[in-house]
């Protein structure tokens, strides 16, 4: 099976468990904003009116963050753990943050806890025929020890979440002591938060899952719809060039781990969820070709002919050709420091 029909597989298997109101309501959104395809969003930037594209998508995706957060709120005698699941650079951090400050305004004292922190040093994961670790799958996070804490926490016992230093690879000697009060609800930003094997120790009743996707609805030049992955894909690209000092051509070498990973633990749970949050942010794709147009000429000059790398080289071309059709956007002095997209490309007021 080609990358091009293995993607599309993907996401048609994703947007089953997705409820189709939920993607109809950000088309509705698109359209009457006049960004549901590539053409009305590079209008919007020829025109002047980006700016005001930005506040108008921060707005929605903050009224969708409390719309879950309220959904919390009905549930708050039950409720002991939340947790944000979703794939890779779909917003689960920030939104993880946004649902905090919405939560607080209610009363709830909210404790998060990062479980990027319980990954196994980095001389314990296997590599790859091509050298490379596998940061996707659940087990590279240690589940015996985050189900222990889990456990121990929902019983009011203090413990010591680990600290993990992604450019090092290990965990640090300091730990952070950790207690959940009665009165408190703790928060899970987690990759694999559908999982079961993740939050085994925690019984059903006491958990709210929210799932959280780039749930774009845009058109390309050629009429296609343009994909979620991709989008995600330069998130993470340039994400991982700022935060933890990573090539953005190795990242796409290494998206076939992601893509494989979500089929495998996280689409499959998407109908258990309690909520789905749209995490695309109307406005992104021409900020990303600010950063990380450059890069996929490298990219492609890479992977050609490298049969072993045809996933790469595939995504590589399809993405330079969209960020080709889009208007790019040098100046992102518009984006405010409390916007989602800062988790990605930097200058948020948020520490992550």
């Amino acid at each position: 099976m080609s990358v091009k029909n293995s993607d599309a597989k993907f996401e048609q298997a994703e947007q089953r468990n997705i409820p189709k109101m939920v993607i109809q309501n950000v088309l509705d959104w698109n359209v009457a904003h006049g960004v549901d395809t590539i053409a009305g969003l590079n209008n919007r930037v020829r025109e002047g009116t980006f700016p005001a594209l930005v506040q108008e998508g921060d707005k929605e995706y903050v009224r969708n963050v409390t719309r879950a957060a309220d959904e919390i709120i009905k549930h708050r005698d039950a409720v002991r753990i939340v947790v944000i699941a979703g794939p890779s650079s779909s917003g689960k951090t920030t939104t993880t943050i946004k649902l905090n400050e919405r939560l607080q305004t209610a009363g709830l004292n909210i404790i998060p806890i990062n479980l990027d922190n319980y990954f196994f040093d980095l001389e314990m994961h296997p590599k790859d025929e091509f050298g490379d670790y596998d940061f996707e799958v659940p087990e590279a996070l240690d589940l015996d020890l985050i189900n222990a804490h889990l456990a121990d926490l929902i019983k009011g016992k203090t413990v010591h979440v680990p600290r993990y230093n992604f450019k090092t690879g290990k965990r640090e000697k300091k730990s952070d002591p950790l207690k959940l009060e009665r009165n408190q609800i703790l928060l899970i930003d987690s990759l694999h938060g559908l999982y079961e094997k993740m939050t085994r120790s925690v019984p059903r009743e006491m958990k709210f899952r929210l799932y959280i996707e780039t749930l774009s609805q845009l058109k390309d030049n050629e009429d296609n719809w343009v994909r979620w992955t991709d989008i995600r894909l330069l998130r993470r690209m340039v994400r991982d060039s700022w935060h933890r000092s990573y090539d953005p051509v190795r990242t796409i070498g290494h998206w076939h781990y992601v893509r494989k990973s979500e089929m495998r633990y996280i689409v499959p749970f998407i109908t258990t969820v309690d909520f789905v949050l749209n995490g695309a942010l109307p406005f992104e794709l021409p900020i990303h070709k600010k950063y990380m147009f450059p890069y996929f000429e490298k990219a492609i000059e890479e992977f050609k002919g490298n049969v072993r790398r045809e996933d790469a080289y595939i995504r590589a071309k399809r993405v330079q050709k969209l960020l080709n059709e889009i208007e790019i956007v040098e100046d992102d002095s518009c984006v405010p420091g409390t916007s989602l997209l800062r988790e990605f490309i930097g200058g948020s007021v948020y520490a992550y």
